[in-house]
């Protein structure tokens, strides 16, 4: 599977590179499986955090350039270490043994074909808790068919109701028809959530949309859509846990959180549009929290 990378099209960037050379794309992947954080991380959502926490594995390298990225140093600098399809699985089983709800890739669609030959590898060695794909949302239906079946929930982020936000602030020219797309393939895969005894997921898609400031009509139409073309069934996670880092420091619309009035409207709104399931994270001035600290090793 790993051959395909001789002409890389797993995402929608399709550049058609052979990452076998050595050679990158816009993400800046080779291929080579590069990993910046291995843990247990209770700052997820209810259902996916738990009693336990979600083990969690933080890929490096991202196919988006997004200008507030609160993870930059993983996604656009690369920090991490190159581990083999070995340790991916191992390190699966062992977030399992210490009681991990759940696996969860985070941004791993450039390593899709190590993933697929890791679960398999780690399902050989008793792996059984569900498998947790979090992603920014801009991929490939042909890469999502390729996951059908070893995913259990997806968890997609669909950032912008139109093209011109996913340009400016993410440099992405086509981000709203990939991304409604995608999140309606990841729905037709596996459903609404699912949840077990003890309140936590265990198959389904649950969308999140991060909440920037001055940009509340891009909020509302984005929950709109999503209302409208997926239903009321699917949990949406509003997130108010911006922070201008990064390049949006530099930027005078985003050098900013978002305010009490702009959380109200969106509050608002969900009840007006009758969103019914999810999850509305609390305002509030210790945003920075939500950032895991990828200095500490693997694991």
């Amino acid at each position: 599977m790993l051959e395909e990378l001789k002409e890389c099209k797993l995402c929608p960037h399709m550049c058609k590179i052979n990452r076998l050379e050595g050679r990158v794309g816009r993400c800046k992947a080779t291929d080579k499986l590069k990993i910046s954080l291995v843990s247990l991380h209770h700052f997820e959502e209810p259902c996916i955090s738990g009693t336990n926490g979600s083990g969690t594995i933080f890929f490096s390298n991202c196919n988006f350039n997004c200008v507030f990225c609160q993870n930059y140093k993983i996604s656009q600098e690369g920090m991490g270490q190159e581990v083999d399809i070995d340790f991916l699985a191992k390190s699966m089983i062992e977030q399992q043994e210490k009681g991990a709800h759940n696996i969860n890739l985070v941004t791993p669609v450039m390593y899709v074909y190590h993933i697929i030959e890791a679960i398999k590898l780690a399902k050989t060695k008793g792996l059984k808790i569900p498998i947790i794909y979090n992603s920014n949302g801009y991929e490939n239906i042909e890469t999502l068919r390729l996951l059908e079946g070893y995913i259990d929930v997806y968890l997609p982020d669909f950032k912008y109701a139109n093209n011109e936000l996913g340009r400016k602030y993410s440099n992405i020219n086509n981000y709203f028809e990939v991304t409604s797309k995608a999140i309606t393939e990841m729905y037709k895969q596996v459903g609404p959530p699912q949840l077990d005894e003890n309140g936590i997921i265990k198959r389904g898609l649950i969308i999140r949309h991060l909440i920037l400031p001055n940009e509340i009509e891009n909020s509302k139409n984005v929950l709109k859509w999503i209302v409208d073309n997926i239903g009321k069934e699917v949990y949406v996670s509003i997130m108010a846990q911006y922070f201008p880092t990064y390049k949006a420091k530099k930027i005078k619309e985003l050098n900013r959180k978002i305010n009490n009035e702009e959380y109200k409207q969106i509050e608002d709104y969900i009840y007006e549009i009758g969103i019914e399931n999810g999850y509305m994270q609390d305002l509030g001035d210790h945003e920075e929290e939500y950032v895991p600290d990828f200095k500490n090793s693997l694991t």
